[in-house]
């Protein structure tokens, strides 16, 4: 895996998706009230069950949200990369997580405190529905990934994995190198599927020249063709 540069850091004033919607004031009030915390590959940031107090924007690096299914299966609910807040809809709820977060690679984020959160929301309209309208294109994902988690065939299933990744964090230079690294089991798990099938499947895909795999690099070679399975399951 290539050397990541980490990018220096800037006031969270400057970054977080939601600026444009804050007034000046809003703006110093945040810019006064939030921490940086910086985590380790397979450090846990959050575990299904624990109380949420603050929102959480990934700023730096990539993190995975799971849950635990029988026997200690992992099932990946999702994959976030920056900039992507995450947590807030426990939060909203007044419930514990879940799920379960833990980053994948080295990784920054940004917490605000949920008061700070919550007091901003009642206060500013225009925020309340941009956390509206991004929970709502939540559901909506995790919606179109329900239906192909239960209904796809195998290959379908793996197919819509690969192209999912795809759409996330694009390509890098060479234009087919999927630009997120991923173990054997974490696609699996993405996939609601167990390790040597996924195997089995990748080989296939390999053999019928749609993709090559070189360690956890994914190259997709076919992209048309692997978008028909994923969409014919």
């Amino acid at each position: 895996m290539p050397k990541q540069i980490i990018p220096a850091l800037k006031e969270v004033d400057e970054i977080l998706p939601f600026l444009d919607a804050l007034t000046a004031r809003q703006r110093e009030f945040l810019k006064r009230n939030y921490e940086i915390k910086h985590y380790k590959k397979n450090d846990i940031i959050y575990l299904e069950g624990d109380e949420p107090k603050d929102l959480l924007c990934l700023m730096h690096g990539k993190v995975k949200i799971y849950r635990e299914g029988v026997g200690g299966r992992l099932q990946i609910m999702r994959i976030l990369t920056a900039v992507e807040y995450f947590g807030y809809r426990a939060l909203l709820a007044e419930e514990p997580y879940v799920t379960n977060a833990m980053a994948i690679e080295p990784t920054t984020i940004y917490i605000i405190p949920g008061e700070v959160f919550i007091s901003l929301l009642k206060e500013n309209n225009d925020l309340a529905f941009h956390f509206i309208k991004a929970l709502a294109i939540d559901l909506g994902i995790s919606d179109a990934r329900t239906v192909t988690l239960t209904q796809s065939h195998i290959r379908g299933r793996l197919a819509e994995s690969l192209i999912f990744l795809k759409n996330t964090y694009g390509y890098e230079e060479d234009g087919v190198t999927i630009s997120v690294y991923l173990s054997r089991e974490d696609l699996a798990s993405l996939s609601n599927k167990t390790n040597s099938i996924a195997i089995r499947i990748l080989t296939a895909f390999v053999n019928e020249k749609m993709i090559t795999v070189d360690g956890r690099k994914i190259k997709i070679i076919d992209e048309e063709k692997l978008s028909k399975i994923s969409k014919s399951g």
